[in-house]
């Protein structure tokens, strides 16, 4: 049976490699092994039967996309819903520099959950409601099956909600870069 909705993560970028948080910032750009990964996932979508490619409209999953879409074909259809969660204070910063400033709040987030929220950004939540409404409309458009590229966050989201697991698996979930799943 094919899957009617996949996902897959962007490419390796500038700011994964630097263990920096991206948000929805287009900052990042996809690294030379980035590039690399979105091309073998380009040829795992090609054995797909898809009808319909969409993506995140963040710079690093546009890149993705493009490198996916034309090898199979399709244009990719930007969604803000599928965007990666709002990182807000800690946009652009390194990893370290956070658990040093807010050792308590980078504790949390690696231990992400139901209740978590970026400083000045979104919470979990409200990341999940905004993607579950565009995976809901990505069903109804009936074009399918479909691929999403996207982001670890995108994608951890949505398996919280397709499982029936909730947000407390959330940072259990592992998705690396250049990863295809399927819903």
């Amino acid at each position: 049976m094919t899957t009617p909705i996949l996902m897959a993560r962007h490419g390796q970028t500038t700011y994964n490699a630097a263990e920096r948080f991206q948000g929805q910032g287009d900052e990042a750009v996809l690294t030379e092994k980035g590039r690399e990964q979105a091309g073998v996932l380009a040829e795992l979508a090609a054995q797909e039967p898809l009808a319909a490619l969409y993506c995140s409209p963040v710079l690093r999953a546009r890149q993705t996309a493009a490198i996916v879409g034309e090898r199979i074909g399709l244009e990719p259809v930007p969604d803000a819903r599928f965007a990666e969660t709002n990182t807000g204070d800690w946009t652009d910063k390194l990893f370290a520099d956070v658990q040093r400033s807010d050792p308590e709040g980078f504790e949390a987030w690696k231990h992400a959950g139901e209740g978590f929220r970026y400083p000045g950004g979104e919470s979990l939540r409200e990341q999940m409601d905004r993607v579950v409404d565009g995976l809901v409309e990505v069903t109804q458009n009936g074009a399918l099956p479909a691929l999403i590229v996207c982001h670890r966050g995108t994608i951890r989201v949505a398996l919280c909600h397709t499982q029936m697991r909730g947000l407390d698996v959330f940072s259990e979930i592992d998705v690396p870069n250049g990863a295809l799943i399927r819903l």
